[in-house]
């Protein structure tokens, strides 16, 4: 069993071979912050953060810290050269126009038709929903990063979502600790497991039913 720092590193890895050169691509905060710290070699991304940054880098190291550059969620970030910042306007507008090849972000569930919940928990005290609706409404790709169980070992990919939705049915990837997830017309796509588990685990800690039609890779 991989510890959570492990898990994040695990799953930020992953996504980040899902980028493409030239990509403009939003980062959650949370889990999903880890991508911008394994960009594959010989490709250039642009992330942009909705609180006005286009050109975000990954996370400065320890003591270069600059608190006037922050993500959405007010962690500390770098900069590339040629980044650009803005106002919310542009940063949404962004957004809503479709310019945004991929958004990652973190999930409370997911379920068997793309369905995200991320949110809210109903009797707990949210901040507010954030950019979450905008950018799985507006960006040509959700990707959504999260563990694959909650903390009492419940399952987060659901048959359906219980919790309040985000979106519905914009879903296109699911990639957890455990697994790679495609969403597709016939339902779930497992297309790869974690290198320290097993297609068999995966199942039994999946709620939805997953398609399985063909070999599994394997990802670590």
């Amino acid at each position: 069993m991989l510890d959570r720092d492990a898990k994040k590193v695990l799953i930020g890895r992953r996504i980040a071979q899902e980028l493409r050169d030239g990509d403009y691509v939003n980062l959650g905060i949370g889990l999903p912050v880890e991508v911008a710290n394994h960009i594959p070699a010989g490709i250039r991304v642009f992330f942009q953060s909705e609180n006005g940054i286009l050109g975000a880098g990954p996370a400065p190291a320890p003591g270069g810290e600059d608190p006037d550059l922050i993500n959405a969620g007010g962690g500390p970030i770098t900069a590339i050269p040629g980044a650009a910042y803005f106002d919310s306007f542009l940063s949404f507008s962004l957004i809503r126009g479709g310019h945004i090849n991929m958004t990652v972000l973190g999930a409370l569930q997911v379920d068997a038709h793309g369905n995200i919940a991320n949110w809210m928990i109903p009797g707990k005290l949210v901040p507010g929903i954030g950019g979450a609706m905008d950018l799985v409404s507006g960006a040509k790709q959700v990707v959504a990063a999260m563990e694959h169980v909650d903390k009492d070992g419940n399952p987060k990919i659901l048959g359906r979502c219980t919790l309040p939705l985000t979106g519905a049915g914009v879903v296109t990837l699911i990639v957890t600790d455990m697994a790679v997830i495609r969403v597709t017309p016939e339902g779930l796509r497992l297309v790869e497991v974690a290198s320290w588990t097993t297609v068999d685990d995966v199942v039994a800690a999946t709620e939805a039913k997953l398609v399985i039609d063909g070999p599994v890779g394997v990802f670590s």
